[in-house]
């Protein structure tokens, strides 16, 4: 479980309390004899205590019933019969087994106040035969009757990541599990925040309008069940993957309607807008075919940015003009893509420039195991990652050290480097697949940058893009960890960011995607980029994960990139954070082909003023006819930065440029709660104090004047 869960669940969404099943085998052991499977899990820095302390319990049985207790039709176990004139009458035999089970549970837990799991992922079919029996049993609350007790708990204040079940069992395979589906999840987000805003910007034309009728809450729904943690896990059965693409492409579709009305109510056009989905494989039909054209680019951050614009195109010389009819320096290059040979266009030049440092990269792979060792038959797949060995092998090496560089290091791997001009960062990307497998051999590929960076075993991964951790090798913060998988065992979640440093320097890597990744030796970062295996782990998918499909029949394609920069200690949030959040958001381009009207509005601004850099517009979504929902985030830690990590007020009235703010109500962070009436228990830290037995913060339906301050890492 993530750091900031805790944070969101309970500063931000009024949770009394969080029960989870899944920890360390370790850390469960030592739990359970100490009695500290309760704990405050205090998940943030930046927060003041005890605005994120959120009480947390460990299941006894991850998420299953008790021994003798699964009602369910899959289930062998017997119903509770209580007719005393049935033959097979059982209400003494299973009080009692009930009541063993509570006192031996009992015995690992801090107070007499037990939680029993009923139910299961794979026993939870038929759900009137177990409240059948479930309602012939006696059920409590909880946590109030733990609040009540009055007690102090003990802290926690990292994350409970890695996660194993057994000593060669990491589950940290589900971290660079389904690139492609991650990608696409990313990206799809990125298209729902620029819908949702253009909805809110052009108004009710955007709902409907020239192009028809569109609506944003398709894709809504369609990404809200791309967060189930079977789903962008990728831990599901392949049809079940498509089908979750399926419905994020099918959401898109209706979003387009509602982008191309509202642009279409912005600028004064009802010209005919084209999507290019597929420029990632340097798709477009309309600027490969058409001697003239018009590209929109709608920025859904709240602050301008600098971004090339790379289209594939046919012919060898173009002029580009910018909104206002000046030219702009445009570059046509020869592509040597494995998939694709046309010309692309980049909308900046490259600057006469070396780089003034050095980062070795190296392509690698880990042969996978097939489970048949002398230490475990555990064999790598969708959950476990199990490479056969601790040494990769090396695939390619190269030093990035000039404005573009093209690569083919095999039929499988390739990479390009870029160098954008007034860009700190270097653009790595790379393409892998199909993954060979003709040795029978699952093939798991990493990249890894070694540096002279003095890192003494240290590195750092971002936690669900918002705070950032520190990471040791071989070592957990709150328990004594023996070490069974040397490379599994150190791989951690990078959902945006990761980076190596020393007292000089610092080397930070951005990513377009959710992957995993460690640093396995010193000044060196690793991050996993394809898995292909040909077992299965045991544990729920039943299949292994050997994704292809019709247009790649030998094994997945994927591609993506990685920015990186290189800093100051100090200084180097003020890069990467809002580089970070350019990639999370991206421009989105439409296309339009031909001289576009001369009566069309060129440039607009959503807003009056750029917001500071500090602050992220997180959500602006349509509510209903007459309200918006607004999220603000302050992204910065209150370590990170001497010039951003300080509260920024904002005004709100003055911050739109199309939508009167009249009023302003502030809700919990799921926007299903009043804040003035979102009321939580407090709880005792071991060796703390009490801070009241309810906590609230007072607002009004109506808050006015309409400023809003915001301290770090508050939303």
């Amino acid at each position: 479980h993530s750091y900031p869960q805790s944070v969101i669940f309970q500063s931000f969404m009024g949770f009394d309390g969080f029960f989870f099943g899944r920890l360390d085998y370790q850390d469960r052991a030592r739990r359970m004899r100490s009695k500290e499977q309760e704990l405050l899990w205090r998940a943030s820095d930046s927060l003041t205590p005890p605005m994120a302390d959120l009480f947390t319990g460990i299941l006894p049985n991850g998420y299953n019933p008790p021994d003798g207790f699964c009602w369910d039709q899959s289930c062998d176990d017997p119903p509770i019969r209580d007719d005393p004139d049935l033959e097979d009458y059982n209400v003494d035999d299973v009080v009692q087994r009930f009541v063993n089970i509570a006192i031996a549970q009992s015995t690992v837990y801090k107070t007499n106040h037990i939680i029993m799991t009923m139910g299961s992922d794979f026993q939870y079919e038929n759900a009137n035969l177990w409240y059948k029996n479930l309602d012939k049993l006696s059920l409590r609350q909880r946590p109030a009757e733990l609040h009540r007790a009055n007690l102090t708990w003990p802290l926690k204040t990292d994350d409970f990541l890695p996660y194993a079940d057994n000593a060669h069992d990491f589950w940290t395979g589900t971290l660079p599990f389904r690139p492609a589906l991650k990608r696409y999840e990313r990206l799809s987000n990125s298209n729902l925040q620029t819908c949702n805003q253009l909805e809110v910007l052009g108004g009710s034309a955007s709902r409907k309008g020239p192009f028809g009728v569109g609506d944003s809450h398709t894709m809504k729904n369609a990404m809200a069940v791309a967060q189930h943690h079977d789903a962008v896990s990728g831990t599901e059965k392949q049809h079940v993957a498509n089908d979750y693409a399926r419905r994020l492409a099918n959401g898109w579709l209706h979003c387009q309607v509602v982008v191309s009305n509202s642009l279409a109510a912005l600028s004064g056009s009802s010209a005919e807008r084209l999507y290019c989905d597929n420029l990632n494989i340097s798709v477009c039909p309309l600027t490969e075919s058409s001697k003239k054209f018009s590209v929109t680019v709608y920025n859904p951050l709240a602050r301008s940015v600098a971004s090339a614009v790379r289209l594939p195109v046919n012919g060898s010389v173009y002029i580009v003009l910018d909104a206002g009819g000046k030219s702009v320096d445009c570059q046509v290059r020869t592509k040597l893509f494995l998939y694709t040979f046309v010309n692309t266009v980049i909308l900046e030049t490259f600057p006469n420039f070396l780089l003034t440092w050095r980062v070795r990269v190296c392509v690698s792979r880990y042969n996978a195991s097939d489970g048949n060792n002398a230490h475990s038959n555990q064999s790598s797949g969708a959950y476990i990652f199990r490479p056969n060995t601790s040494t990769p092998f090396v695939i390619s090496k190269t030093t990035s050290v000039v404005q573009e560089v093209r690569q083919w290091f095999s039929p499988w791997v390739s990479q390009v480097v870029r160098l954008y001009a007034d860009s700190r960062a270097v653009e790595l990307e790379w393409t892998v697949g199909p993954l060979p497998i003709a040795d029978s051999l699952g093939k798991e590929v990493i990249t890894r940058m070694d540096t002279s960076i003095q890192t003494a075993e240290y590195f750092y991964t971002d936690s669900n893009g918002r705070e950032v951790l520190q990471r040791k090798k071989n070592f957990r913060p709150t328990w004594k960890l023996r070490q069974s998988e040397p490379v599994a065992g150190n791989y951690y979640p990078i959902n945006s960011r990761a980076f190596i440093k020393d007292d000089v320097d610092q080397l930070t890597v951005v990513t377009d995607r959710s992957q995993g990744g460690g640093s396995l030796r010193n000044g060196s970062l690793e991050i996993m980029l394809h898995r292909r295996l040909l077992y299965d782990d045991t544990r729920g998918v039943a299949e292994p994960l050997n994704e292809t499909s019709d247009i790649f029949p030998e094994g997945l394609v994927v591609r993506g990139r990685f920015l990186l920069t290189l800093d100051r200690p100090s200084s180097a949030a003020d890069t990467h954070r809002p580089l970070a959040e350019e990639v999370v958001l991206q421009p989105l381009l439409t296309f339009t082909d031909g001289d576009l009207d001369p009566n069309t509005q060129r440039e607009f601004s959503g807003l009056q003023a750029a917001l500071p850099p500090a602050v992220h517009l997180l959500t602006l979504s349509q509510w209903d006819e007459d309200s918006v929902l607004l999220r603000l985030e302050h992204q910065f830690q209150t370590w990170e930065s001497k010039v951003h990590s300080q509260p920024v007020t904002i005004q709100l009235q003055k911050l739109f440029s199309t939508v009167e703010v009249v009023g302003v109500s502030e809700l919990n962070l799921s926007a299903n709660q009043w804040k003035e009436e979102m009321k939580r228990l407090q709880w005792t830290p071991q060796s703390g104090t009490t801070i009241g037995r309810t906590h609230t913060r007072a607002h009004t339906h109506t808050q006015w004047p309409s400023f809003i301050n915001l301290a770090q890492q508050r939303v």
